[in-house]
């Protein structure tokens, strides 16, 4: 009798067909990804300088002050100050000038600047790693011509940019395919440590987030300065970058991965040999033992891990990194045991024709717990944030977290059809029956017999003396080949002969298909500023609309970083409509009492008719309040006022806000 191996099935053949399609699709939406992930989006912005850009001051300033949205890193040789002639006129040396909320930063300037066009350069390092640069120019007197020639290259861009993106994606697929491959073996199928294609899964993934952590190491210095790799080999960058918080956290992540190496080292080794041991009562304790050990050692260097990310960029910054950092480790925990679990079974699955059924419903639980806390830190994590309804919409970071939100829920639909998939299995014969009714069944074997003896025996017997003998290497290497070829079918019968788990292998495939787009989509987000500090760096400049004879009021907070430096300036202009007006400036401290400046000057400008600034000092009327009366607005439209205050002979600030006359 000749038995025969049943065809495989038109959708299975489609879904083969269809790999190297889907490959292309994936491959491209990363490509665009990665384009969508410019140096641009770093999350610390520039919200004011002292003097402003484009500003013609009438003397020369003491020095040049940049205000920031959040806390940067800035070096001696961060702000340069340049003459039209492209010489440093600045002294060299920072001065830190943050004060409470205030983040500013400045350098002193050379005496006796003659009047012209001055150029001023920085470049930063913004509290979640992300670096950033800029420049503007100035004027004493009156604009000049200069042969300075702004930069045009920014921080993070070019070459070096582009490589330390690349790693940090690959560090981030690392590390979800490392602690999600782990969690699968230890949580849903322990035997799968024996296994030579989960085996390579995860050693693989730690071979990449170690090396990728090494590349950014390496390359963190050129990174956020010179932009040439040449720099990547300075040892006096390479110390400023271990001096940092982003180089502390990309080495500790270097000290747990050593511990991790042990860790796969015992998985793999004295584990894998108990599980495939196991069986008395005495052996099974010794595995649970392990296992509990392994667990918990592997949730300590996975949070270890996870923890690198969350001290160095986004949870680390803004408001509440109390609450913050751990609901980000457990959220990166989340997705990496959802996404790289889902890996180790699609490899499984397609690998390892033995793979138990209640192995893939133990994950189908995992994964569901996996999406609840994914879910839960990812709903505190939009909010802090985005801090809006609008800045969903209206921000990148907020349609960039409505596409993730979407990839999640398509993600999500996969992942029901996965499960009903699973209940199939379970619901079908146990995985013995099945074994001998489909999976066992040979490709094509000839059971004819002559004298109790199988050809198939006899054929295989000469074929491992051919193998073996070494009287013909040539043909005992084809020999061997096709036995690998044909060892290699078998295994493919084996894993397609069920129907049941081919449909589950084609709805895994498809759940790991939308995984890698959402696991780009959110290494986007982590180089993309929050809509929070989006929203809080356009508030700096929103508009206040005068009502119809009706005085303006406005309020704005101010530091200047000295003694005594830090209140809020209250500010009425009455009518408020073109014409003459009357003007009320007072000062208070932070417990609201009257604070007296030894200066207040004010500003008009309307740069949309190109009026102004039209500058005045009003008249101290009482301790902290100063007037002017007869402020003539000749225009209509949206003027922005500038108030300086000057605290010490030293100390002073520029606010500003723009009202809308009419």
């Amino acid at each position: 009798m000749t038995a025969t191996a049943p065809a495989p099935s038109a959708a299975r053949v489609h879904a083969t067909a269809l790999l190297p399609r889907l490959a292309l699709v994936l491959a491209a939406l990363l490509a665009s990804l990665f384009t969508a992930a410019s140096p641009a989006a770093a999350h610390a912005a520039l919200t004011a300088s002292d003097p402003k850009e484009g500003a013609v001051v009438a003397t020369a300033p003491a020095q040049v002050s940049l205000s920031f949205s959040e806390q940067v890193a800035m070096g001696d040789d961060s702000i340069r100050v340049l003459d039209p002639q492209g010489r440093r006129v600045d002294t060299g040396e920072l001065r830190d000038m943050c004060s409470g909320h205030i983040i500013r930063y400045g350098t002193a300037l050379n005496s006796g600047l003659p009047e012209g066009t001055y150029t001023v350069a920085w470049q930063a390092v913004s509290a979640d790693s992300h670096p950033i640069s800029g420049a503007f120019t100035f004027s004493i007197g009156a604009p000049s011509a200069t042969n300075v020639t702004l930069p045009t290259r920014e921080a993070g861009g070019g070459p070096v940019g582009i490589a330390y993106g690349i790693a940090r994606y690959a560090a981030y697929a690392g590390f979800t395919v490392l602690v999600g491959g782990a969690a699968f073996i230890l949580l849903c199928w322990r035997r799968g440590a024996a296994a030579r294609p989960l085996q390579k899964l995860v050693v693989r993934a730690w071979v990449t987030l170690t090396a990728a952590t090494l590349a950014m190491l390496v390359l963190r210095a050129p990174y956020t300065g010179s932009g040439q790799f040449a720099d990547a080999f300075d040892l006096a960058g390479m110390k400023t970058v271990l001096e940092t918080k982003t180089g502390a956290s990309l080495v500790s992540r270097l000290l747990l991965l050593g511990a991790a190496a042990l860790f796969i080292a015992v998985l793999f080794g004295v584990y894998a040999r108990r599980q495939q041991g196991a069986g008395t009562a005495g052996e099974d304790k010794d595995t649970s033992d392990l296992t509990f050990g392994l667990a918990i050692g592997g949730a300590v260097v996975s949070g270890g891990i996870a923890a690198t990310w969350a001290l160095s960029e986004h949870a680390s910054t803004g408001i509440q990194p109390g609450i913050a950092m751990p609901a980000d480790i457990l959220h990166l925990l989340a997705v990496a045991t959802w996404l790289g679990g889902l890996t180790a079974l699609l490899v499984a699955l397609y690998k390892v024709p033995g793979i138990e059924s209640e192995a893939v419903r133990r994950f189908s639980r995992v994964a569901f717990v996996s999406v609840v806390v994914l879910a839960v830190t990812g709903v505190y994590q939009s909010w802090r944030q985005l801090g809006s309804w609008s800045a969903l919409t209206g921000t990148d970071y907020g349609r960039l977290l409505l596409l993730k939100v979407g990839l999640v829920a398509v993600l999500v639909g996969i992942a029901y059809v996965s499960r009903r998939w699973t209940g199939r299995l379970l619901d079908g014969p146990p995985d013995a029956e099945r074994g001998n009714e489909r999976a066992l069944a040979p490709l094509v074997v000839s059971r004819e017999t002559t004298g109790g003896v199988s050809r198939e025996t006899e054929g295989v017997s000469r074929e491992t003396e051919a193998v073996t003998s070494p009287a013909d290497p040539k043909r005992a290497a084809q020999l061997a080949r096709q036995h690998a070829a044909r060892e290699t079918a078998r295994e493919k019968q084996v894993r397609d002969a069920d129907p049941d788990r081919a449909g589950l292998r084609r709805s895994v495939l498809a759940e790991a298909g939308v995984a890698v787009v959402l696991l780009a989509v959110t290494t986007v987000l982590t180089s993309t500023e929050p809509g929070r500090a989006v929203e809080r760096e356009a508030g700096r400049g929103s508009t206040s609309t005068a009502v119809p004879d009706r005085a303006v009021k406005i309020t704005l907070p101010f530091e200047t970083g000295g003694p005594s430096g830090k209140g809020d300036v209250r500010l009425e202009l009455d009518p408020g409509r073109v014409g003459a007006n009357t003007l009320h400036v007072w000062a208070d401290s932070p417990d609201d009492q009257p604070l007296d400046l030894p200066e207040v000057k004010v500003a008009f400008t309307l740069p949309a008719k190109d009026v102004g600034p039209l500058p005045l000092v009003p008249d101290r009327a009482a301790p902290g309040h100063w007037t002017s009366s007869g402020v003539q607005l000749p225009l209509a439209g949206e003027w922005r006022i500038d108030v300086t205050l000057r605290t010490s002979d030293i100390d002073q600030t520029t606010v500003q806000k723009t009202v809308k006359i009419g």
